[in-house]
């Protein structure tokens, strides 16, 4: 398949909705609900897309769920590498043959791993800087906290999320739908929300917009206490988000009177609610727990 006319007359690499839908056809591809496959067929959007990442000259940069590559292909016309990771079987397969015929002379740049995207601890070559994805709706929030812990090399990265989920991941603290995404991903990075998407420009064409979330790696808050301690205290918070912190805790500490100390301890009103507390505040939480009673 080979470059189709862009705009100014240069032959250009994306694919658009016609040939969407022609590599679909040929490779007997139906979108799956199951995997929450919504293909982009639109190429200015994956143009707004690369440029709202920072794509440059010098970046390795990690795909999520590439699809048909619609994506693959704007990343890798910028980026110096590009390292998608697919599931499906029949897309992973199609995935080089539909970069070495429309960008040929950067097909050496390209490494597919097929694989599911949260068993996945390793990538091939120069470790990625930024992660740039159009995550599926249904695993969107495991798969971007499992790449953050998993990937340390990961500085920055824009992925297009369902709206309500983009929402979530940015939240502050005090926000209505401040929650258990929320301060986990302020444990690794500082997310904004970076545009809306329309459901047009996807095939199938979605229920619900998406959204674009920008992520910038910053330090996790100074703690003697690990991740996984800070994380199993936020999620004993919001497991009852609606009880004060005395109650919420009282299984993680091992009774409402030791999370009230837990709670004062570490400098925590133990009447205010999980959904009120900085991932900070929960780093000191968690240094704070009980020991669990001998014997």
């Amino acid at each position: 398949m080979s470059g189709t006319s862009g705009v100014s007359g240069e032959p250009t690499a994306l694919l658009g909705p016609a040939e969407v839908r022609e590599l679909a056809g040929a490779l007997g591809v139906r979108p799956s609900k199951q995997r929450g496959q919504n293909f982009v067929i639109d190429a200015n959007t994956v143009r707004r897309i690369v440029r709202a990442a920072a794509v440059d000259a010098g970046d390795t940069v990690l795909e999520i769920g590439p699809g048909l590559g619609s994506l693959t292909l704007a990343l890798l016309s910028v980026a110096d590498r590009v390292v998608a990771v697919e599931i499906d079987d029949t897309l992973a397969a199609a995935l080089p043959a539909t970069v070495a015929a429309r960008l040929p002379e950067r097909v050496d740049r390209f490494q597919l791993v097929h694989a599911d995207a949260l068993d996945v601890t390793e990538l091939p070559g120069t470790p990625p800087a930024a992660l740039v994805a159009n995550l599926p709706y249904n695993v969107a929030v495991p798969v971007l906290l499992h790449l953050l812990a998993t990937f340390p090399s990961l500085e920055r990265g824009l992925v297009m999320v369902q709206s309500e989920v983009a929402d979530r991941l940015c939240a502050p603290p005090g926000s209505k739908v401040y929650g258990v995404p929320s301060v986990k991903t302020a444990w690794y990075a500082e997310a904004r929300r970076a545009g809306a998407i329309g459901r047009t420009v996807f095939w199938p064409a979605p229920r619900v917009d998406s959204g674009l979330v920008a992520l910038a790696r910053r330090e996790p808050p100074s703690s003697t206490a690990g991740r996984e301690e800070v994380f199993a205290v936020v999620d004993a918070a919001f497991a009852q988000r609606r009880k004060t912190l005395r109650a919420a805790l009282a299984g993680w500490a091992g009774s409402p009177a030791a999370a009230e100390a837990a709670c004062r301890a570490a400098g925590v009103d133990p009447a205010a609610r999980g959904e009120s507390l900085t991932v900070a505040d929960y780093a000191r939480l968690a240094e704070h727990r009980p020991p669990p009673p001998a014997g």
